[in-house]
């Protein structure tokens, strides 16, 4: 592969509960290497069918309204289809269709160009998988 596309996964464990987990501190570690101070584009994606990527203010409380949105929006409960895993696991399958699993991010001077309150989060809602990757891709 060429200088100018570089990628990385991470793997991270975000437990047994419904998390918002910030990579924004992994991304800018990610970029201070791979971008070495070029213009691009960041891919931040997961790949797994029950989590999603998300850029949204954290620490003032949106990450935990997010995931109580997502609670009313798609209750655990036994209306989905999809029925493996613990109770209500369907509504994890359809989370990805409301939070994608990737986003991709300008890069400015090798630095992630985010707004001033904006995170790079992952979302997950899936109690049964503790265990994610995240792949990080620069392209510049």
């Amino acid at each position: 592969m060429s200088d100018r596309f570089t990628t990385r996964v991470l793997d991270l464990a975000t437990g047994r509960s419904e998390t918002v987990t910030d990579l924004t501190l992994h991304c800018e570690r990610f970029l201070s290497e791979a971008a070495a101070g070029r213009d691009g584009l960041l891919n931040v994606f997961v790949p797994h069918a029950t989590a999603g990527i998300a850029v949204i203010e954290t620490g003032a409380g949106s990450d935990d309204d997010l995931l109580a949105a997502l609670r009313t929006l798609l209750p655990a409960d036994d209306r989905w289809q999809h029925r493996h895993g613990s109770p209500g696991h369907g509504r994890d399958h359809v989370l990805p269709a409301f939070v994608p699993p990737h986003a991709t991010l300008p890069v400015v001077g090798g630095r992630l160009h985010l707004g001033t309150w904006q995170s790079v989060c992952l979302v997950d809602t899936n109690r049964d998988n503790p265990d994610r990757q995240v792949r990080l891709s620069f392209l510049g």
